[in-house]
């Protein structure tokens, strides 16, 4: 390891353009190998579409940073409360991985600084540095692996800026987020009450589903029906900013609203 470090330092010296490998290390406390997926993590996609020749943008890169924080947030919080259940990991997990959250984050950061987009990108994408923050934790899976990343979230993230205790006390209302939004945008909201039942060892289990305009996009399990209720709720908020198909779903609605 260290043998690669000082290997990484001659190579560095050598080469003619170091700034991008030194601001870079800043942010990530140690020097890229493809220097190119991190540079793809910052082109926000409003860049790509508009000029042609450019390499992609940094959403595939997104979407797998997406589900590598997850896991890594997930084993952070597991290990950190042992003695809580699986309703409060969800719930502490969620309020890490929001997209208020990272966004916050990826200033403190000074990802904002490396992002590429159009100039009037930053008005209607307001996560846009929280998903490049995303986007850079899936190049570094790809350049560095598994380990690299921990070590990056762990040590970058989570103990720098995310105080777990005081995080986990507080309260996070997904539903009334997501009811804010329906009004907002004029959609109806509807939870509905799927089944509730006893399990094998005598607790009792709601399961909830949500709908926009009659479309359920959202499912959640608790021990409470206002549990279930928060996590259907974070689940649909999720779908909202992250998926496609949805975003697809709710620009129809709005349409459907504006031509009748």
């Amino acid at each position: 390891m260290i043998f690669k470090s000082i290997y990484k330092r001659i190579r560095l010296f050598k080469l003619k353009n170091k700034e991008p490998y030194l601001s870079l290390y800043n942010i990530l406390g140690f020097y890229p190998d493809n220097i190119e997926l991190y540079e793809q993590a910052f082109i926000h996609r409003s860049l790509s579409l508009t000029q042609v020749g450019k390499r992609g943008n940094n959403e595939r890169l997104e979407f797998l940073g997406d589900a590598v924080l997850d896991a890594i947030i997930a084993d952070v919080v597991y290990q950190h409360f042992p003695y809580k259940k699986e309703g409060f990991l969800t719930n502490t997990r969620s309020k890490i991985v929001q997209r208020e959250s990272l966004n916050q984050i990826a200033l403190e950061l000074g990802v904002d600084k490396k992002v590429t987009s159009m100039p009037y990108a930053t008005a209607h994408h307001k996560y846009m540095y929280g998903n490049a923050l995303e986007a850079l934790i899936g190049a570094i899976y790809l350049d560095q692996g598994y380990e690299c990343c921990c070590k990056f979230v762990k040590e970058r993230i989570v103990n720098k800026h995310i105080s777990l205790d005081k995080l986990a006390n507080r309260e996070v209302n997904f539903k009334s987020r997501l009811l804010e939004w329906g009004q907002k945008t004029k959609l109806h909201i509807e939870f509905d009450l799927i089944e509730s039942f006893t399990d094998k060892d005598g607790n009792p289990v709601f399961q909830t589903s949500v709908s926009l305009e009659g479309t359920p996009l959202g499912i959640g399990t608790g021990s409470t029906k206002k549990e279930s209720q928060q996590l259907a709720a974070k689940n649909m908020i999720r779908k909202i900013h992250k998926d496609r198909v949805v975003k697809q779903l709710i620009e129809e609605l709005k349409h459907q609203q504006t031509t009748e």
